[in-house]
C-alpha cells in the first residue's frame, strides 16, 4: 500500500505514540543500510546549521525535490561542555503562496521515535506550508539523523512475534534479547543513551532556529510531539509566536500505567457513538460486553493461524490471543469505523480483519523506527516512580474483568519494565513531569476516538495556557488534523489569528456512520 495517502495515516500515527513495539510496515530494502550513519564528532564550536542535500527517503517525497535541507550540529549531551557532536537531519520547505507570511512553522513529530520525513507528505495536504514556510527536523537519534538510534534487532523481533502470544514468555524473553543487543551494539558505538530525552530534544529546536536566523516562529507538534512541544515553550519561550499541539500528551501526566486510561476513553468514546447511530445500535447492541467476551474467549484459547500479510505474500503463523486483539485496536487497525464490525466477525467465528492486522506485523521496516529513542525517554521519563503492578492496577480500573496477563501489559509497550532493567538510563521524572504555564497563544486539538492519547487530557493543559483553544473533533482517532478537514481550517485560522481562531466548522460534526454487515 502506498506509504503517502489519507488513508494510511491512522495507521502512520499508530506507530507515532507509545508505540515502539508495534508492527512498522516494510520498506525498502535500503533501509537498514542507511540505520547506523557514521558516528557523533567531538564537538567543537557552537550549534550550526550546514547546509546539505536532502535525505534520500524508501519513497519519493515531492517536496524535498524542491526543499532547502541540511544538518543542525548539536551536542550530544549538553551537560558535557567539550563533549561530542550530533546531527540532525532538517529540511525547509517553501510556502505554496507567493507572499507568505514571514513566520515560518516547525513541526515535532510523534513517536518517540517515528520518521519525521515521512510526515511531510501529510503536513503538505494539510495545508501547513499553505501561507508559511514548513520547516521539520528530526528529532535526535531518529532515521537520518547521526548517530540514528534504529534498533534493526527490534524489528526483526517484531517480524517474528505475530507467531507468539503478545504477553507470552517466549515472546518476553525473544524481545529482552534484541533489547539488549541493541543497547550493546549503539553503547558500543559510544552513544550516550542518557542524552535522547526531551528536554535535549527541546534544546535542539531552540538552536535550530537561532541557527537559521529565525526571528520568530509557530509550532505544530502532534502526539509525543506535543509532549515535546509544551516542554519547548517552558524551556525556551523566547521566539514562539503561537503553538499548536494535536493528540495532546501532557508531560506532566505521562506515565506507563497513564496509557490505560486513554485506551479505556477513546473504545468508550468509540462504542458510545455507535450507540447513538440506530443502525449501529440494532446491529451491535453490546459492544463492550462483546470485546470483554472475546479478550478473554481469545486470552484463554489463542488462534493460531495461517495468514498472508495484507500487501501480498506468502502465509505466516499468525497468533491472536487477547492482548493481541486490544492492541490491534490501540493501533486502529482495524479503523474506529470498521471496529464494531470486526468485533462482530470475530464473535461468529470470523477472525479474518484482526488476522490480516496482525500478519501486516510480519512484514517490517528494518531500521527505520529509532526504538532506542523510544527507549531512552520511555524508561527515563515514563517509567520512574511506578512499577509492574501499578501498570496492572491501572489496567484492571480501566477494563474491569479482563484477564491479567492482557492488564499487566502497558499498550503499544509490552514487557517495558524489564526493557527498562536492560536499558538502564537515569529517572528523569522530576525535571521532565513539569506543567507547562504560558500566555503564548496555544491551539489543542483533540480526537474523540483516539485511544492513544484520551481526549479529555487536553483539558488540563489548556488550563495552564492562559491564551488557549482547545477543539475535539468528533469521530477521529491519533493525529487528527490529516484526518479531518475541519481541523485543518481551524489550523490555518490559528496561524492567521492565534488569539481568534475560527472554530465553527467543528460544530455540528458526528462521526461517519459505522460499517454495518449483514447478520
Amino acid at each position: 500500500m502506498p506509504q503517502h495517502t489519507l488513508h494510511a495515516v491512522t495507521a502512520a500515527a499508530a506507530l507515532a505514540c507509545l508505540a515502539a513495539f508495534g508492527p512498522v510496515p516494510a520498506g525498502a530494502p535500503a533501509a537498514a543500510a542507511r540505520a547506523t550513519g557514521s558516528g557523533p564528532t567531538p564537538s567543537t564550536a557552537a550549534p550550526r546549521f550546514v547546509p546539505g542535500a536532502c535525505p534520500k527517503t524508501p519513497e519519493p517525497v515531492a517536496a524535498l525535490s524542491k526543499a532547502r535541507c541540511g544538518l543542525l550540529e548539536v551536542p550530544e549531551n549538553r551537560s558535557r561542555p567539550g563533549g561530542r557532536t550530533i546531527k540532525l537531519a532538517v529540511a525547509r520547505i517553501a510556502a505554496a503562496a507567493q507572499k507568505p507570511a514571514a513566520d515560518p512553522v516547525v513541526f515535532m513529530a510523534g513517536g518517540p521515535g517515528a520518521d519525521t520525513f515521512d510526515d511531510i507528505p501529510f503536513l503538505i495536504d494539510s495545508g501547513l506550508n499553505k501561507d508559511r514556510e514548513l520547516i521539520v527536523m528530526a528529532q535526535r537519534g531518529n532515521l537520518y539523523d547521526q548517530p540514528n538510534l534504529a534498533c534493526p534487532e527490534v524489528d526483526r523481533f517484531n517480524a517474528q512475534a505475530v507467531g507468539l502470544g503478545y504477553d507470552s514468555q517466549q515472546a518476553e524473553q525473544v524481545m529482552l534479547k534484541a533489547v539488549k543487543d541493541c543497547r550493546a551494539r549503539l553503547t558500543a558505538a559510544g552513544v550516550d543513551l542518557s542524552a535522547y530525552n526531551t528536554t535535549e530534544n527541546a534544546a535542539d529546536f531552540a538552536d535550530l532556529r537561532t541557527a537559521l536566523g529565525i526571528p520568530r516562529w509557530n509550532v505544530y507538534g502532534y502526539s509525543y510531539g506535543s509532549n515535546l512541544a509544551l516542554t519547548y515553550l517552558r524551556l525556551h519561550p523566547e521566539g514562539i509566536r503561537a503553538v499548536a499541539i494535536d493528540s495532546v500528551t501532557p508531560p506532566q501526566v505521562v506515565t506507563l500505567p497513564w496509557a490505560w486510561g486513554s485506551t479505556a476513553e477513546g473504545i468508550r468514546n468509540i462504542f458510545e457513538a455507535c450507540a447513538a447511530q440506530p443502525a449501529c445500535k440494532d446491529r451491535y447492541p453490546d459492544l463492550p460486553r462483546t470485546l470483554t467476551e472475546q479478550v478473554r474467549k481469545l486470552e484463554a484459547h489463542p488462534l493460531t493461524l495461517d495468514v498472508a500479510p495484507p500487501n501480498g505474500g506468502k502465509p505466516v503463523k499468525t497468533v491472536l490471543d487477547g492482548g493481541a486483539l486490544l492492541n490491534l485496536i490501540v493501533a486502529f487497525t482495524p479503523r474506529p469505523k470498521d471496529l464494531p464490525a470486526a468485533l462482530d466477525e470475530l464473535s461468529r467465528g470470523n477472525p479474518e480483519r484482526f488476522a490480516k492486522a496482525r500478519a501486516a506485523g510480519s512484514v517490517q521496516h528494518v531500521g527505520m523506527f529509532a526504538h532506542g529513542l523510544t527507549n531512552s525517554i520511555a524508561c527515563a521519563e515514563w517509567a520512574p516512580g511506578y512499577a509492574e503492578p501499578d501498570v496492572l492496577k491501572a489496567g484492571r480500573k480501566a477494563f474491569p474483568g479482563w484477564p491479567d496477563t492482557v492488564l499487566a501489559q502497558v499498550p503499544q509497550l509490552p514487557f517495558q519494565y524489564p526493557v527498562c532493567g536492560i536499558w538502564d538510563v537515569a529517572d528523569r521524572a522530576e525535571v521532565q513531569r513539569v506543567p507547562t504555564i504560558s500566555p503564548v497563544p496555544a491551539l489543542l486539538v483533540s480526537g474523540t476516538f483516539d485511544v492513544k492519547t484520551g481526549a479529555s487530557w487536553a483539558e488540563g493543559v489548556a488550563r495552564n495556557l492562559s491564551r488557549s483553544t482547545a477543539v475535539q473533533v468528533p469521530g477521529i482517532g491519533h493525529w487528527v488534523v490529516p484526518q479531518s478537514p475541519c481541523a485543518q481550517r481551524v489550523l490555518a485560522s490559528f496561524f492567521a489569528r492565534p488569539t481568534a481562531p475560527d472554530t465553527s466548522c467543528v460544530d455540528g460534526l458526528e462521526p461517519e456512520p459505522f460499517t454495518i454487515v449483514p447478520k
